[in-house]
């Protein structure tokens, strides 16, 4: 009996400070996720407060667009009489009412790419046929890229490739892959550098499995000049961009929408060939949590 008394005590002994030690760890999770949750209301009261500073300044430079344009109007009617001087003098204010047209619009170009960027993406699930889409997009392109000269192809998956997904919301990200693509090819051949030649661009879809679950992957290839090793981890980053005006947030907008459908994107690129920029999309995404 004394023995049995022994080992009571000491295992109450032993308990103690083992649950101590679970109460500290306890303590110290309740601490990291109060601070997580403080810094999530902070980042939310952040992106509404830049949304709507963004937002009042669209405003002002709506107006500062509209009376430079109707200024440059008035300044077009004025005659010049003849006057070789005052023509030329006409001329070069007009060239720079060019220039502070093309920089309002380029400055409200940035504010809307950063709205996109910060707004809360919400999705509005259906059942997209991906086949279609990326000929939807085809068609939609393919002005553009016949003024760059860009050849665009698809080549589309030959079995079904049905997807519960936002289709508005997954063409803005192909777009904006599109875009960068092309971008980047005419800037190649314009500064004369080398490519995989041809300036083609290729949408393709297709049907594939990864880690056991069926997917749907949707490329975006290209045979420009490819990029550079140290920078494939960066071109994802906001406001990271190689072009000159370029407001790095088109590929970043193109990855956020992506794995808010639960997928992936990836990239391969080979200097002076080409890249090829590959989004996998779950066939049957999974359900999302409901907040506690």
């Amino acid at each position: 009996m004394q023995w049995f008394l022994i080992g009571i005590s000491a295992g109450v002994l032993l308990t103690i400070p083992l649950a101590g030690l679970f109460a500290r760890r306890w303590a110290q999770r309740a601490r990291g996720l109060e601070q997580r949750a403080r810094a999530a209301e902070h980042l939310a009261d952040l992106g509404m407060m830049t949304s709507g500073l963004a937002h009042e300044i669209k405003n002002p430079l709506s107006t500062i667009g509209l009376n430079v344009q109707l200024i440059r109007e008035d300044l077009q009617q004025l005659s010049s009489d003849g006057d070789p001087a005052r023509e030329d003098h006409i001329q070069k204010v007009d060239r720079r009412f060019d220039t502070l047209l093309n920089e309002t619009s380029r400055v409200r170009q940035i504010l809307d790419d950063f709205l996109r960027f910060a707004g809360r993406v919400r999705l509005q699930r259906v059942d997209t046929d991906v086949n279609a889409l990326a000929s939807e997009l085809i068609d939609f392109f393919a002005p553009q890229a016949e003024e760059a000269h860009v050849h665009l192809r698809s080549q589309l998956s030959a079995s079904p490739a049905t997807i519960c997904a936002d289709p508005a919301l997954l063409k803005q990200a192909i777009l904006n892959l599109m875009i960068n693509a092309c971008q980047a090819m005419v800037a190649a051949r314009t500064a004369g550098q080398p490519s995989g030649g041809n300036d083609e661009l290729i949408v393709k879809a297709e049907r594939g499995k990864s880690l056991g679950r069926d997917e749907i992957r949707l490329h975006v290839i290209d045979t420009g000049p490819g990029i550079e090793p140290k920078l494939v981890d960066q071109i994802f980053t906001p406001y990271f961009s190689t072009k000159q005006g370029g407001t790095g947030l088109g590929l970043s907008t193109a990855k956020r929408i992506v794995e808010e459908h639960g997928g992936t994107i990836g990239v391969h690129s080979d200097a002076g060939r080409g890249t090829d920029i590959c989004i996998s999309l779950p066939v049957d995404p999974p359900m999302p949590q409901s907040a506690d």
